[in-house]
């Protein structure tokens, strides 16, 4: 599910998510979580954006509105790639070779899906379809549904009584509100 392309797992069936998962140990664990970890950091930067361009949205244009979410998603992910450089750089004190570039690339490529579903509903608003307001509100929520169900899967597939898997998402879900929170103090609102 973190591998990029456009599937926002928002509209997947249960056997589809399942389906996902299961191909997933075909990776090595390492890049699954650094591809899930490109996810979340891509989702919460997407969310603060949205919900910044929803608290100015009356003197915001929906080409405006994509243009700042595209090159935010995409500056994160570029970022998360310079990281995973610097990083292999100084573990391994060389060069990365082709095929651990392309799995970089790869890695921090799974940010991008994060802004599919949303920049399609400011796309749609800028034609009119849909009101800008509604497109960002309705993008904020996608987001919070991204980061609900990572944490859901993430938890899911742990091996822990169900009841320790419920408190781990209540946690995750009270420290990601808390991230939220943070992110909107920080732009005054």
């Amino acid at each position: 599910m973190t591998d990029g392309g456009d599937e926002s797992g928002l509209d997947w069936t249960d056997e589809e998510l399942d389906e996902a998962i299961a191909r997933e140990p075909e990776r090595p664990v390492e890049q699954r979580a650094s591809a899930l970890r490109e996810r979340v950091y891509a989702t919460f930067t997407g969310l603060a954006i949205a919900l910044v361009q929803l608290s100015n949205v009356d003197h915001l244009s929906a080409l405006r509105a994509a243009i700042e979410l595209g090159v935010g998603i995409l500056a994160i992910t570029i970022a998360g790639l310079l990281a995973e450089g610097i990083a292999y750089l100084a573990v391994h004190n060389r060069i990365p070779s082709g095929p651990e570039v392309r799995v970089m690339l790869r890695t921090a490529s799974s940010a991008l899906a994060s802004a599919v579903v949303p920049l399609i509903l400011i796309v749609l608003a800028g034609f009119g379809v849909l009101e800008l307001e509604f497109a960002l509100r309705t993008a904020s929520i996608v987001y919070l549904v991204t980061l609900g169900v990572i944490a859901y899967l993430g938890v899911r597939r742990t091996k822990v009584e169900w009841w320790k898997q419920l408190i781990a998402l209540g946690a995750l879900m009270a420290l990601g509100l808390g991230v939220i929170l943070l992110q909107a103090v920080a732009h005054g609102h």
